[in-house]
């Protein structure tokens, strides 16, 4: 038997099951919970418009209602230097596209239905319960400890939608602050609120009434926006996982399962998607997908793409971490030389969209 057993229903394994029907590879979903309750996500995803491509040839974008990020502002609290990325000078529509995850998720849905997929809910599985298919892809938790490398930030995200007067202009902002940057993003006529702050005060800020995150948002970002009004906050930890090979014998490991991302760079979901892009034109024309030469071909192929999300994420979070006045100059020097310098700044916006495949 040549199919794969997915073991997660959520995106990134009903993507992944849709990638492969596409390429003539025949898949089972395996899920945990109802799959009804997989819909419910309160997430917001930031799509780079490389993901929007994958999407669309998955057959399910067309129909989500996403906010593109016509412009994204980058700067730094208390020091000169921003940097100005736009569509237009690297020749897009959207830099990126942002939507609530149940979207998503609820549309992908409906194209493994409509595709005849097989979708197995409340199903856990372990690693001997997949034996009969030729691959086990595992697309659900987070990277087990003992299996890839860790680093805690000791930062948690505060997450919600916050209005301001005005309109947002399809502009996202990344705000840089000695207390964790601040991240604005265009979604419907709110921006989605990413704010990062130390662990100890993630409880302490997440119960805030409205005008006291109000105050202590408007705060953190500066005088861009005036905040008028903040929906309910939701905070989670933040740290680095992942496997240092996503792969093992007749196994495969994608999302979170393969890596965890700190959000800075929006770079976690846009990279599954091109794990699973790249997995499923690996596997469309093989005899047995679970052949180790071929996961092996996979893993050498996927390396610089990982290692590049993974290095790029962590280098903002130490390049920006420090108020040390040298160290601060330094990274405002850099950002003005991103925006006077075009091709820096388009090679940049073009990683950030397509990872490796911009190089």
């Amino acid at each position: 038997m040549n199919s794969v057993a997915i073991v997660g229903g959520g995106p990134a394994g009903m993507a992944l099951a849709l990638a492969l029907k596409i390429h003539g590879v025949e898949s089972e979903i395996f899920e945990a919970r109802a799959r009804s309750a997989v819909r419910h996500d309160a997430r917001i995803l930031a799509l780079s418009d490389g993901a929007r491509q994958i999407l669309d040839w998955l057959g399910v974008w067309r129909t989500l209602p996403a906010t593109p990020i016509e412009s994204i502002h980058v700067s730094h609290r208390g020091g000169l230097g921003r940097a100005i990325m736009r569509a237009e000078e690297v020749g897009v529509l959207a830099l990126g596209w942002v939507l609530p995850a149940s979207h998503l998720i609820a549309a992908l849905d409906d194209a493994v239905a409509t595709a005849g997929i097989v979708y197995r809910e409340q199903q856990k599985v372990g690693a001997g319960d997949t034996a009969s298919f030729a691959l086990t892809a595992w697309a659900e938790g987070a990277v087990e400890p003992e299996a890839g490398k860790s680093r805690d930030y000791g930062q948690h995200a505060v997450l919600c939608t916050a209005r301001v007067h005005g309109s947002h202009g399809n502009v996202a902002w990344e705000r840089f602050t000695g207390d964790g940057p601040v991240a604005l993003l265009p979604l419907g006529d709110e921006f989605a609120v990413v704010l990062t702050c130390a662990a100890e005060r993630a409880s302490e800020i997440a119960a805030l009434d409205d005008a006291g995150f109000l105050s202590l948002l408007q705060q953190r970002f500066g005088s861009r926006h005036h905040f008028t009004a903040v929906g309910p906050r939701t905070a989670y930890p933040l740290g680095l996982r992942y496997r240092e090979n996503p792969v093992a014998e007749r196994q495969v490991w994608l999302g979170n399962a393969a890596q965890t991302l700190h959000p800075v760079a929006g770079q976690g979901f846009n990279l599954a998607l091109r794990d699973i892009w790249e997995l499923a034109r690996v596997l469309g024309p093989v005899s047995d997908t679970g052949d180790p030469a071929v996961l092996a071909a996979y893993a050498r192929g996927r390396q610089l793409d990982r290692r590049g999300a993974i290095g790029f994420t962590n280098l903002l979070i130490d390049a920006f971490a420090s108020d040390f006045p040298p160290l601060k100059h330094a990274r405002g020097a850099g950002l003005l030389a991103l925006d006077l310098l075009p091709p820096l700044k388009n090679f940049v916006a073009r990683r950030m969209m397509f990872g490796a495949r911009a190089w």
